[in-house]
């Protein structure tokens, strides 16, 4: 595990240079988009990635049943999608993570769409108990961009460690001034928090 801290720590050390100069060389270009799908859609749903990782993600289009429409393929494993008015999301809410965590994220709406924070956790912390909660895959990204709308939106990143504890990762699961610490340590949910995200 303490591979994996030091492997999470160069990560944030070293992502400032490479998403500042794009990556090496220029990106790719796009992956074509699905009949059917809208460019625009596509558009905004990659705005909460680095720049230089939105041509290549994958784009879905959640549908009321929890399951997705594919808007455009990708190649480097992120998948990107809109959240706007979603139950207890705000107006404007994109997100981008693993596309192995799309069954995690069909549970979080499933849940979120009970319209009420309190019942959605505690759905939450029943498929928690009862071992129905869906892993995200350890270290992966999750980003989301979320405000009023798009001018007032904000980054937030967090790294998913599910069942990651202190004794684990050696890091705090309290926030603590200038670390990164483990929210929800110890359940599927723990993730790393990262100061100023």
């Amino acid at each position: 595990m303490r591979r994996v801290v030091l492997f999470v720590l160069a990560f944030f050390a070293a992502s400032p240079l490479v998403f500042a100069q794009g990556g090496r060389g220029a990106p790719a270009p796009p992956a074509p988009l699905e009949p059917g799908a809208s460019q625009a859609d596509v558009d905004k749903a990659v705005l909460a990635l680095p720049e230089n990782l939105r041509n290549q993600a994958m784009v879905v289009k959640w549908k009321p049943d929890f399951t997705y429409d594919t808007l455009r393929k990708g190649t480097n494993n992120w998948v990107c999608y809109d959240r706007s008015g979603f139950p207890q999301q705000q107006p404007f809410a994109v997100e981008c993570t693993a596309v192995g965590n799309l069954e995690r994220e069909a549970q979080n709406l499933k849940a979120e769409a009970l319209g009420d924070r309190t019942k959605s956790q505690d759905a939450l912390n029943d498929q928690e108990k009862n071992g129905a909660r869906v892993k995200p895959v350890f270290g992966s990204a999750w980003y989301h961009l979320a405000g009023a709308d798009r001018e007032h939106a904000r980054v937030h990143l967090t790294i998913a460690v599910p069942g990651a504890t202190t004794q684990s990762l050696g890091l705090p699961d309290k926030a603590t001034p200038g670390s990164i610490w483990i929210m929800n340590a110890g359940t599927t949910t723990a993730h790393l928090m990262v100061p100023g995200q």
